[in-house]
């Protein structure tokens, strides 16, 4: 009797550790843990160790709903235009761009804020990475039906376009809950794609090597092109006392000797010079056309465009006193 207890208790437990092929079998929770924990070492040369990973067959609306506030969301390309989602929770993303920005996690816990395109830039090679390694991986196994052939494609500022985005299907969930730094941080990183597949995934092997870092550059350079810069145009400059700045009062005149419509500075919030150019109009805004000037070191100048726009802001005051050819170009 002792025995016959014992031989259901073990069955038991064996039917309930075995995952249905149909919900993509042991392969992908397996390749999953060792793509992830890869990626984070060569990538973003962080220690990543996953504790636990479930894998479920979840509707669009549960996807959604399941995503946490402040999470990294990156929109996934596959094959056939079909369309992924990974999700870092902000331990997660912080832990891999500090390990990649100064070389470390810091101990104290980061700030409550959105993710940014420089951070999805930052963490781009790692997903790509952990994309590829999971590919390698199930190279030989049917999960690769539907898990492989995904790569980063962009991300979004919250989780309401996902909706529109995303096809009305089942996508199959990787929950992987993971330990960064030997400990001294813990997150969730979310892989959710389409359930259904298809028959054969993309070639993998001797271009595979080496994407990564291609992919993070290419993703690095599209976002950092795209950041908002801000530039001074500076008309002069002069020299004041400390006493001759508390009392300067409404109605006095400054004289701006070196003014000139001619040579505006364009200058960094840093103040370096970044160019010269001539104040004009454009499209009834204030605007600088760019003059060429000789590049540092003496090597041959360089050709800058003509059509920068740059706002300069007078108030009509000052603009009244300005010496006469520059309040006709105002």
């Amino acid at each position: 009797m002792a025995d016959q207890q014992s031989g259901s208790i073990l069955r038991k437990k064996l039917a309930a550790a075995r995952v249905p092929e149909a919900d993509g079998g042991p392969g992908a929770d397996r390749s999953w843990r060792m793509a992830l924990a890869r990626a984070a070492r060569d990538a973003a040369k962080l220690a990543l160790d996953v504790q636990s990973l479930t894998l479920q067959k979840l509707s669009l609306t549960e996807v959604l709903e399941g995503i946490p506030e402040r999470a990294l969301i990156a929109v996934l390309q596959g094959p056939g235009e079909t369309l992924g989602v990974l999700v870092m929770t902000p331990d997660v993303l912080s832990s891999v761009v500090e390990s990649q920005t100064i070389g470390r996690v810091n101990r104290t816990a980061p700030a409550a804020r959105k993710p940014t395109r420089t951070d999805a830039a930052m963490t781009s090679g790692f997903i790509d990475a952990a994309l590829i390694g999971l590919e390698v991986a199930l190279s030989d196994e049917a999960d690769l039906s539907w898990a492989g052939g995904f790569r980063y494609g962009s991300h979004l500022d919250d989780a309401r376009p996902l909706g529109l985005l995303l096809d009305d299907r089942d996508y199959k969930v990787l929950t992987a809950q993971v330990s960064l730094a030997l400990g001294q941080r813990g997150g969730q990183i979310v892989l959710a794609l389409p359930s259904e597949g298809r028959s054969t995934a993309a070639p993998v092997g001797g271009e595979v090597e080496g994407a990564a870092p291609h992919a993070f550059a290419e993703a690095l350079a599209e976002r950092v092109d795209g950041a908002s810069c801000t530039m001074l145009a500076t008309l002069a400059r002069m020299q004041l006392t400390l006493g001759d700045v508390t009392g300067l009062t409404e109605g006095m005149v400054l004289p701006l000797w070196n003014a000139s419509i001619e040579r505006i500075k364009l200058e960094g919030l840093d103040g370096r010079i970044l160019g010269e150019g001539r104040l004009g109009q454009n499209r009834g805004m204030r605007a600088i056309r760019l003059a060429e000037r000789p590049a540092m070191g003496g090597s041959r100048p360089f050709a800058v465009p003509v059509s920068v726009s740059v706002a300069v802001s007078v108030a009509a005051p000052v603009a009244e006193r300005l010496p006469e050819p520059v309040r006709a170009a105002v």
